[in-house]
């Protein structure tokens, strides 16, 4: 049977309610905490024995953690065995920003018409834990604020695009942060953000699928993903 790690809750909100995660499940977050606040860089090998032993793991969990991460696009495998953490690109933070600003949209539209109330619960919970986001160490805020979108999305009731919402954001999470990097968010960009999502929950909840759907387009327009692009093709000038 897989051992099981008992680790304090706080700092991660991501970890489970119960406060136990498996050894995969902590090297797991681990390596992905590294690799989001650039600890692991964009592009480099990840140093696995070496990572391991100062986790106070074996390979094994680390091991699972880098195919777990390969999956979300995190990690490349090389023919030779190498995990190396994929770089990031201008193209494709424009490709990722280019399907959320349809599916995102959609998916909020679904949600103001299909919500029941357990899901305006869902989404007023986590409307209230959100806080802003001051800068690319800031994981938990950054966390909080997938937390509201995924409510959201799992109340459009369509299982297919809450998955594609939810591989999607895996995946920007990277460029989240490197947008935060160029240009942390202003006061003003705090205050419009905030105004932002709660105009998406009260467009949920009034059933108003267009407003939704329009207030969602423009959250996404001006997002950190939409800064990443702009950041990068700067930086590949």
């Amino acid at each position: 049977m897989e051992e099981r790690l008992t680790l304090e809750i706080g700092a991660d909100v991501s970890a489970p309610a119960t406060g136990i995660f498996t050894k995969n499940d902590y090297a797991y977050s681990e390596l992905r905490t590294r690799i989001l606040t650039g600890q692991l860089e964009a592009g480099s090998v990840i140093p696995q024995v070496h990572l391991a032993e100062e986790l106070g793991l074996s390979t094994t969990p680390l091991r699972e953690a880098i195919r777990r991460l390969s999956a979300e696009g995190m990690i490349q495998l090389e023919a030779h065995r190498d995990a190396r953490v994929t770089a990031v690109s201008a193209a494709e933070a424009r490709h990722l920003y280019e399907v959320r600003e349809s599916a995102d949209p959609l998916a909020a539209g679904l949600a103001a018409e299909r919500r029941t109330a357990a899901d305006l619960a869902r989404i007023e919970a986590a409307l209230g834990r959100l806080s802003p986001i001051r800068d690319a160490a800031d994981l938990n805020a950054l966390l909080a604020h997938r937390d509201f979108h995924r409510a959201v999305y799992s109340s459009s009731h369509n299982p297919i695009l809450t998955d594609i919402l939810e591989r999607l954001w895996d995946k920007a999470d990277r460029y989240r942060l490197v947008g935060l990097r160029s240009r942390g968010d202003s006061p003003g960009d705090s205050e419009r953000v905030a105004a932002e999502h709660r105009a998406i929950f009260e467009a949920v909840r009034s059933g108003d699928s267009e407003a939704a759907a329009a207030v969602m387009r423009e959250h996404i327009s001006a997002s950190l993903g939409r800064r990443a692009i702009e950041a990068l093709e700067q930086s590949q000038r």
